[in-house]
């Protein structure tokens, strides 16, 4: 039988509803930069509306956009200072 006056276990706490979204947003971000815009802002709304903390995903969105542009200033910048500006085939202009 049970004890009326024992305590009643507390519920564990909600987790964040799009938590496992907001972080493959960031990872993806790296990897697929399209992929990982489009996770983050789909966790931004899910986390915005359950009154959760937005700031991983926010993290996720800048890191969306500034990554491929800072891989292409790196690949170009290497590429101008490394590369050979006139084109010659066995010794022959192109």
């Amino acid at each position: 039988m049970t004890d009326p006056a024992a305590p009643v276990p507390a519920a564990a706490p909600a987790a964040a509803p799009a938590k496992g979204i907001s972080i493959a947003g960031v990872v993806f971000a790296f990897l697929i930069p399209l992929l990982g815009l489009i996770l983050s802002i789909v966790g931004l709304v899910q986390n915005r509306a359950a009154g959760q903390k937005i700031g991983i995903n926010i993290a996720g969105i800048i890191i969306s956009i500034v990554w491929p542009i800072l891989l292409w200033i790196v690949i170009f910048g290497i590429a101008a200072a490394t590369g050979n500006t006139t084109c010659t085939i066995n010794g022959v202009a192109c």
